[in-house]
C-alpha cells in the first residue's frame, strides 16, 4: 500500500484535491490541520459540504433549504484516498443532513464497508451527526462495524439550545447510549468544547451524564472563534484546568482521555483509541 508518511503536506492536499474530497480539517478551519496534514492524514468529510444545521460556533456553510444529494462515488474515493495515504485508522465524519431520510447513515455505512473491502486491517472511526434521534439510522451504522462511535455532545447542557438550536442535548445522550446498546462491543466517544461560557460544575455534570450513558472515550477542546461572523470565545482556558479535567475525567471511569487548548475530536484519534487496546 502507497504510504505519504510524515513531512507530506502538500501529498496529502494532492490526494485529496485529485480524489475530490473534502475534510472537517479546511472546512471546520481547525487550528490542527497543518500538524494532520503533514503527519500524513486527515479527517474525511463526507456527505458533502452543506449542513442543514445552524449551530452557533462552527465554521461549515449552511443551507437548510437544499444541500447537493450525495455523491454515490464518494465512499470509493475515500477509500482510495485512505489507501494512497496509507492510512491505517481513518477518521469519517459528515454534516448534518436533515434532508436525507436515514440522515445519512447509509452513506456512512457504504463509506465504512469500501474502506474495509480496500483495506484489510483498517480501524474505522466514524463520527457522525444525531440523525434526529433514529435507532433504524443507527442499526444502519452498525452493521457496517466501525471501530470506534463517535458522537460529540459538544457542549454543556446549559448553554446547548442557544449553541445548537436544532438538536437536543438529551437526544445526543441517547444516541450514545443507544449506540452503546446496539454494538455494545465497540467504543463510544464523545468530545466537549469549553471557553463557550459553561463554569466547572457544568463540564462536571456533563461529563457524568456522558459517562452514564456508555461513553469511554473523551475529547475536551478549546472552542476557537473560526471568523468574526460565529460566536465570540468567552475565556481562553489554562491549561492547568484541561489536566484538572482530564484527571477528573479518568476518575469517573473514562479509559481514554485527551484534554488540552488544541484537542479535537479526531485530532490524534489514532493514538487515543490505540490506548484501549
Amino acid at each position: 500500500m502507497p504510504t505519504i508518511g510524515n513531512g507530506s503536506a502538500g501529498a496529502v492536499r494532492k490526494v485529496l484535491s485529485d480524489l475530490d474530497l473534502e475534510t472537517v480539517c479546511d472546512r471546520a478551519r481547525c487550528p490542527n490541520r497543518g500538524h494532520c496534514y503533514q503527519r500524513g492524514t486527515a479527517t474525511f468529510l463526507i456527505l458533502g459540504s452543506i449542513c442543514t444545521r445552524n449551530c452557533a460556533y462552527c465554521a461549515i456553510d449552511r443551507n437548510v433549504a437544499s444541500p447537493p444529494p450525495p455523491d454515490p462515488s464518494e465512499p470509493s474515493r475515500v477509500a482510495e484516498a485512505a489507501s494512497r495515504m496509507g492510512l491505517w485508522y481513518v477518521v469519517l465524519t459528515s454534516v448534518t443532513r436533515d434532508d436525507l431520510p436515514d440522515g445519512g447513515a447509509g452513506h456512512f455505512a457504504g463509506t465504512v464497508g469500501e474502506l474495509k473491502r480496500l483495506i484489510p486491517g483498517v480501524e474505522v472511526e466514524v463520527l457522525t451527526p444525531d440523525f434526529e434521534g433514529s435507532r433504524e439510522a443507527l442499526e444502519t451504522v452498525a452493521s457496517a462495524v466501525p471501530d470506534v462511535f463517535n458522537h460529540n455532545l459538544e457542549t454543556v447542557e446549559r448553554l446547548f439550545p442557544a449553541l445548537r438550536p436544532v438538536a437536543s442535548y438529551r437526544q445526543s445522550l441517547e444516541v450514545l447510549r443507544l449506540f452503546g446498546e446496539l454494538a455494545p462491543g465497540i467504543p463510544v466517544k464523545s468530545g466537549l468544547m469549553v471557553g463557550l461560557g459553561e463554569e466547572r460544575a457544568d463540564v462536571e455534570r456533563s461529563m457524568r451524564d456522558l459517562r452514564e450513558n456508555g461513553v469511554s472515550i473523551l475529547t475536551i477542546g478549546q472552542y476557537l472563534q473560526p471568523t468574526t461572523d460565529h460566536l465570540p470565545v468567552h475565556r481562553y482556558v489554562d491549561p492547568e484546568e484541561f489536566e484538572d479535567y482530564r484527571l477528573t475525567a479518568l476518575s469517573m471511569g473514562f479509559t481514554s482521555v485527551a484534554s488540552g487548548p488544541l484537542v479535537r475530536s479526531s485530532y490524534h484519534a489514532d493514538l487515543l483509541s490505540g490506548s484501549l487496546k
